[in-house]
């Protein structure tokens, strides 16, 4: 190309320019074309009537201005980049979805039946259907190299090649015999979506086993507290060995596939999207990206995290390829994600190991049942609480008669502290101890072993309420909402550490855990070693560290540790006051001492061993006076 077609070519480019500029529709012009009425049209498209509804992307409600759809703009070519499309809705009994002409893609999609929490609270606002994600928001496109290039249909005009009820076809002709035709398919009844990639016409220079689907997504604030909803937001993947995995839920992360992927999930707390391949996704090109928003960006108090995976779709060939997808948009509810027998299941945060199985075996299937039986939700966890506590019992029998002991013999160990005060003397002073204790049948393990079996439960508990969806919008009490935070005074102004309101469960919570401290305070011994941390003074601050570590959680799980802790005191109090009489505990253990004491025992091997270290102990002392 010579000097005179280069500055034949700008010249142009400058006049077409100059052209659009001064040929652009005034802003009056475009308000006008926004407002008109709502329109269908019949088309003729691939030789069948067809109605297709046209959304205006100007707007994002659920409830859009429609606009018609001519033939003419039915079978125009799409070959070229574009930077608008339009959007065209299919919709079911679960679902609103809207298909965008720019990409072909997925754009927008709503969830009939729930609702955001903004929403929610607004009482004088008719319920409106939760949105995931609107245009803009999300796109899913394909990455095919050819010559050493890579063509991406992501900014690409594809055309409606037929459209029904509940499905729409797509079709892009990048050029010349090649062929791209995306087929969606609306179910009845549920939350999923088929969608089927047919790639034909390319020839062999295309590597078909670098051709990727990359779907990305900036899923919206759904909840009332979007700090919390994005400390358990990431992406989630089940590879062929059946073992999902995730990103981490904190920060920003990324990771390559190591084995064959089945499932990709964009998951947030209470809803996810789930893309699922019929043959998988290869290994080779498959990876993930979870991606924090920054506080500078417009979308920080409105958006959740960026999510993004490329997948590669393990194709061998272009000639006639056919991929068959499936996308879930729905609730993460776990009867509903088990219902599709794909392992969704397990992108619920129920814990790991042991925690994970208590909570799908044990606490899930008894609270679903309360909770599905019509009652209200509070009553719900009252009634596990019981349950749980009842099972319980034996534990916290066995912890209070061991506590009752080591009241009895809280002097007697003050005098072997008095007796033994120096740090040389530490050896002597726990062989004492253990003497004194097989002599009366008391043992400081006995108090603690019963603590480390109810460890698991307070843990699984803090898994499995945040998790349970059927806490999302439910009240109770003073709670409008047991999935977040109960709030009985909204400050205005953020604390730090505490936040910018007051939950009251909490405060009634860490009230009670602050009575149970003191009513078992008389158990804790003093550190008889300096340096050694006071455990009555940390078991009193606890208390009030955990109103600033638990305000912003869920109330549900507030009002659980509440009961749990209220019903905790009044057995000690009722097994304390018609159970076990510490006079006649006293009198016994007496009574074993004396019997002991009067009988030569043969020495266990721990007290022999630290019977032997104190005499080594010894010896070395003297002989560094030497």
């Amino acid at each position: 190309m010579d000097k005179k077609q280069v500055y034949g070519l700008v010249l142009i480019g400058l006049i077409f320019t100059v052209f659009t500029i001064f040929n652009k529709p005034s802003k009056a012009d475009q308000e006008k074309a926004a407002k008109k009425a709502t329109n269908t049209a019949s088309a003729k498209v691939a030789g069948k009537d067809v109605k297709i509804n046209v959304i205006d992307t100007s707007s994002v409600e659920s409830k859009d201005s429609l606009v018609n759809l001519t033939k003419k703009q039915v079978s125009k070519p799409a070959s070229l980049a574009i930077e608008k499309g339009q959007l065209i809705r299919l919709e079911n009994k679960k679902l609103i979805v809207d298909f965008s002409t720019k990409g072909g893609k997925v754009a927008a999609v709503y969830l009939k039946g729930f609702e955001s929490y903004d929403d929610f609270k607004d009482v004088k606002q008719k319920s409106r259907a939760l949105n995931l994600f609107r245009d803009g928001d999300a796109v899913n496109e394909l990455s095919i190299p050819i010559n050493g290039k890579v063509l991406k249909t992501g900014d690409l005009g594809f055309t409606v090649k037929e459209k029904t009820k509940n499905s729409i076809v797509f079709t892009l002709t990048p050029s010349e015999g090649k062929t791209i035709e995306y087929e969606y398919t609306l179910k009845e009844n549920a939350y999923d979506l088929d969608y089927v990639i047919n790639l034909d016409g390319f020839d062999n220079k295309v590597d078909a086993q670098k051709v990727q689907l990359n779907w990305k997504a900036s899923l919206r604030k759904t909840e009332r507290l979007l700090k919390m909803q994005k400390q358990v937001s990431t992406v989630c993947f089940m590879n062929n060995q059946e073992k999902a995995d995730n990103l981490s839920e904190m920060s920003d992360d990324d990771q390559v596939a190591e084995h064959k992927i089945d499932w990709v999930a964009f998951k947030q707390s209470y809803f996810s999207s789930i893309l699922k391949s019929e043959n998988g996704f290869a290994k080779k090109g498959t990876n993930f990206r979870i991606t924090n928003i920054k506080e500078e960006d417009s979308r920080f108090t409105t958006h959740i995290k960026d999510y993004s995976t490329s997948m590669n779709l393990g194709l061998s060939s272009l000639s006639h390829a056919s991929v068959k997808l499936n996308w879930y948009f729905g609730p993460n509810d776990y009867a509903v994600l088990k219902s599709y027998d794909s392992g969704y299941d397990d992108i619920l945060n129920f814990g790991w190991g042991v925690f994970r199985w208590i909570n799908l075996f044990f606490f899930y299937p008894i609270f679903s049942f309360f909770a599905s039986s019509g009652m209200g939700i509070g009553v719900a966890i009252l009634l596990l609480t019981l349950v749980l506590k009842l099972i319980l019992m034996p534990i916290q029998w066995k912890q209070f008669v061991s506590s009752a002991k080591m009241r009895i013999l809280k002097p007697e160990i003050d005098e072997l502290s008095a007796k033994f005060p120096n740090k040389e003397d530490a050896m002597k002073k726990q062989v004492e101890m253990m003497s004194l204790y097989r002599e009366s049948g008391a043992s400081p393990l006995a108090g603690c072993i019963p603590a480390l079996i109810q460890m698991p439960i307070l843990i699984t508990v803090y898994k499995f309420f945040p998790a349970a969806f059927e806490l999302r919008q439910r009240s109770f009490l003073w709670a409008e909402d047991l999935s977040s935070y109960d709030s009985i005074l909204d400050f205005g102004f953020n604390i730090p550490l505490y936040g910018d309101h007051m939950s009251l469960f909490t405060l009634l919570f860490c009230g009670a855990t602050l009575a149970f401290t003191y009513l078992n305070s008389g158990n804790v011994q003093q550190p008889s070693q300096p340096g050694m941390p006071n455990m009555k003074v940390i078991m009193y601050i606890m208390p009030f560290l955990m109103i600033f570590m638990f305000n912003d959680y869920s109330s549900g799980l507030s009002y659980y540790y509440f009961i749990s802790t209220f019903i905790s005191i009044l057995l000690m109090v009722v097994i304390k006051r018609f159970f076990v009489d510490e006079e006649k505990l006293k009198e016994k253990m007496a009574a074993r001492k004396l019997e002991k004491s009067t009988v030569v025992k043969k020495k266990s091997k721990f007290q022999e061993r630290l019977e032997q270290m104190q005499k080594l102990q010894q010896e070395q002392k003297n002989a560094r006076k030497k």
